[in-house]
Order: C-alpha cells, then structure tokens, then sequence
C-alpha cells in the first residue's frame, strides 16, 4: 500500500475497547483451538487435528471421495499443504489418490476403508473434547448468540473473499 492509498488516521474507525476484547477472544478461539483439540486426537488417535478434519470430510461423501480442491477448501488449507498431508496419510494407509475421471485434470481423495475405520474411532473422542471445550460452558442461549453472531460473519467472509 501506498502512502497515497493509506487512509488518514483521523478516519479510521479505531476498535472500542469492548471491540478490542471481543476482537482478542475470537482470536485467541482460532488460534487455540486446533491446538488443543489436535493434543487429545494425537495423544489418543494418533492424529492431527487436520488429518482427523480431512478424514471426517471424506467420511461425510457417499463414496468417501472428494477432489483435492474442494478439500483443501473444506480443510482451509492451500492445496500444495493439503497434497503433503495426503502423501502422509496415504503412507498410512488411510487414503489414496486418483485422477478424476470426470476430469483428467483433477486429483481426487478416496478414503479406504482403514481410514474410515479410523475416522468412525476418532469421532467420539473429537466429538466428546468440542462438547466439554465448548457447548458444555454455554447455555442454549449463548450456543444461539454464537452460532448467530458466527454464521452473520462467515457470510461476510464469503461475501468479501
């Protein structure tokens, strides 16, 4: 950016402190969160938090199959990040690639059934730890503020990108 294209500080809308401390919490919540969750899924499951994700959004298609691109973009991760994780999981066992024969260009992600096998195992134990990190420290009315307030910004999100 420019100096030109820089806008003056007189008219930035600075954060209020109360939207400095609501800014600092949902940072916190995205940064911790992986971490913390993927500690209990390694020590128990020996996965990472995005291996168990990957996993579960393989295990959600009706053919345990999804093209890399969309995965990466399910998984929030670019695409060369998400092809290392996919050689590490097929090096397990858990996952195997394959040209799309819808389109020749395309790579897609298959789940074997050892890899399913592992995602079934892992979800009570992700599942339990966001239940006890999150759900069971809100009431029902904090649960739908938070989901309110989050999806109202993941559409601007989307909107914006």
């Amino acid at each position: 950016m420019t100096a030109e294209e820089t806008p003056p500080r007189a008219q930035t809308a600075w954060l209020t402190p109360d939207e400095m401390g609501t800014w600092r919490a949902l940072h916190g919540v995205i940064s911790v969160l992986p971490d913390v969750l993927g500690a209990r899924l390694r020590r128990q499951m020996n996965l990472s938090f995005i291996e168990y994700y990957v996993l579960a959004c393989l295990s959600e298609q009706p053919d345990h199959t999804l093209r890399m691109s969309r995965l990466a973009f399910l998984a929030s991760s670019e695409l060369s990040r998400l092809s290392h994780l996919i050689r590490r999981l097929e090096k397990r066992g858990l996952v195997r690639r394959e040209q799309d024969p819808a389109d020749g260009r395309s790579t897609l992600a298959v789940l074997t059934p050892e890899g399913n096998a592992l995602a079934i195992r892992a979800a009570p134990v992700h599942v339990d730890h966001v239940r006890r990190l999150i759900f069971d420290v809100l009431d029902k009315d904090e649960q739908d503020a938070l989901r309110g307030a989050l999806t109202k910004i993941l559409s601007k999100l989307i909107e914006d990108s």
